[in-house]
């Protein structure tokens, strides 16, 4: 079986003079799951913008179905079979499933009125054909992160794709979801369908690809079958060094508590108690870490620290200050940081520069302002720094952070959240989307802001982040603190699990596991 894409020595040039694409040669199997792993800016999503017509090569050749191509735009790549599903899910909030699936295909009776007896059949149908459940008159607004990726996958089936390009799918998903839209994509491959999979996450790669090419910096570096590269080996070739993958050191000195919370409650407007009666405490110079299925009350409990959400009932104190009430203004003014998990929806203005995004929280203090005028030469010269040690890959500061990759939109919002010496850190997903190098580079500065005797609070899906980093694990089900683990360096995925998934609980328990 030969290849469905061919790859000819594509150069991408921006305007701007980036060379985002260096001379890339791959070959895309017919049938496979072939992964394209690369640093943040390493030239991943805009080779697939190239291949889906949405840019222009300078150089090269794409070969698809054994014919040269040239596709203008988007809609001529659809036509050929080629669906992208991008980073960011590109769905209408405000329609519903089955008008987001058939957008752009509509089907009209008497020339001028949608066909909505029409539009169920046809999605009605994707739906049974390739085994996916999806509410089709539901708005999309008021569903969950993985229904949405599921039903942008079924837009793109129901146009006949032969080749799914899929960019960051898991980016924003549970482990629970991304678990179905992986037999999902294996039973798409099953049908003959061939995928494209973009993603930072080797574990995923591992489990889910067939194929393996390595981008840095703008050139392909190796191809080769996933069987033969361990995870070790695929982050070097990333990064072209060596990462350390090892738990850090424990903390040596643990100061009084920062963050106190007391009997905290919080039930929502659909009368659902979402977080119940849970008290915790997080020391200075130590990292508390909180693992658990996303939807278990984690970002109900961050929005509600961070002054985004109020709580129902008890309290939450920053230094011995009742913040339960404080506006986010308030809060972050008692020097408490926050990297909040949605970073486009709540991290960044993204038509807004990089230097604007950098002093959002700090354009009225010295030394970014004068009285009423902002110091532009000051703060031109601060975000350089910042771009420089966090390793932002952007022209300036002046750089929109609409134009950058997912990454390092959040490398902006780490940057920005850990340069304001903050005492207290809330770190919800912090490096989800993010390179395993830039992955390695936040975890160093979380350790060293442990270090310096700054509180830090981690929220993240990513179980093997929780258990690299924390000092201490607080585990989170339905709502409640249902174990703590006060000595993290014996504890194991597999000893969290069933307290992730409720079925221990060391409240109820007769001997309590620490």
């Amino acid at each position: 079986m030969g290849p469905i894409l061919s790859l000819k020595n594509i150069v991408k040039i921006y305007p701007n003079g980036v060379v985002a694409n260096k001379g890339i040669n791959i070959d895309i199997e017919e049938n496979t799951i072939h992964a394209i792993v690369g640093e943040n800016g390493a030239g991943k999503s805009t080779l697939m913008k190239i291949i889906f017509g949405e840019e222009t090569a300078e150089d090269g050749e794409i070969f698809y179905q054994g014919e040269q191509v040239h596709f203008r735009n988007s809609l001529e790549a659809i036509d050929r079979g080629i669906g992208m599903i991008h980073q960011h899910l590109m769905l209408a909030p405000e329609l519903t499933v089955a008008e987001n699936m058939i957008l752009g295909t509509e089907p009209i009776k008497f020339g001028i009125f949608l066909h909505s007896k029409k539009i169920l059949e046809m999605t009605e149908k994707a739906c049974k054909e390739f085994g996916f459940e999806v509410p089709l008159n539901k708005r999309v607004k008021d569903l969950p992160v993985g229904t949405r990726q599921r039903i942008e996958i079924l837009k793109v089936l129901i146009r006949n794709a032969k080749l799914i390009i899929l960019d960051e799918p898991t980016a924003v998903l549970t482990p629970q979801e991304t678990e179905v839209l992986f037999k999902s994509l294996r039973d798409l491959q099953k049908r003959g369908k061939t995928i494209i999979f973009i993603s930072h996450k080797l574990k995923e790669v591992k489990q889910i690809a067939d194929r393996v090419t390595i981008i840095r910096d703008g050139k392909d570096i190796v191809t080769e079958n996933a069987k033969n590269l361990n995870e070790h080996q695929i982050a070097e070739l990333m990064v072209g060094r060596e990462i350390n993958f090892q738990r850090i050191p424990l903390p040596v000195n643990i100061g009084a508590p920062f963050l106190k919370v007391q009997n905290l409650t919080y039930i929502n407007e659909e009368n659902i108690t979402k977080i119940n009666n849970i008290s915790f405490e997080v020391r200075k110079g130590e990292i508390v870490g909180i693992a658990g299925v996303e939807g278990n009350g984690q970002t109900e409990l961050v929005e509600i620290l961070t002054g985004l959400r109020q709580a129902t009932s008890g309290h939450a104190y920053v230094n011995n200050e009742d913040i339960t009430h404080l506006t986010p203004r308030q809060i972050r003014e008692k020097m408490v940081a926050h990297i909040p998990e949605d970073r486009m929806q709540n991290g960044v203005a993204e038509h807004a520069s990089i230097q604007e995004n950098i002093i959002v929280d700090r354009y009225y203090k010295h030394p970014f302002s004068k009285g009423i005028i902002l110091d532009w030469k000051y703060i031109e010269n601060y975000t350089a720094d910042l771009i420089k040690d966090f390793n932002i890959l952007a022209q300036s500061g002046k750089t929109p952070v609409s134009a950058l990759s997912g990454g390092n939109i959040q490398k902006v919002v780490v940057a920005r959240e850990l340069s304001f010496k903050p005492e207290l850190i809330i770190a919800d997903q912090p490096t989800r989307g993010i390179d395993v190098g830039s992955e390695e580079m936040v975890h160093d500065l979380l350790k060293d802001a442990r270090d310096k005797g700054i509180a830090v609070f981690l929220i993240s899906a990513d179980l093997d982040e929780v258990l690299k980093i924390s000092s201490r694990i607080l585990v989170m089900y339905d709502g409640e603190i249902v174990a703590e683990f006060k000595n993290t360096e014996d504890i194991t995925q597999e000893k969290l699990g069933p307290y992730m998934l409720g079925v221990k609980n060391q409240n109820k328990a007769s001997v309590e596991e620490s």
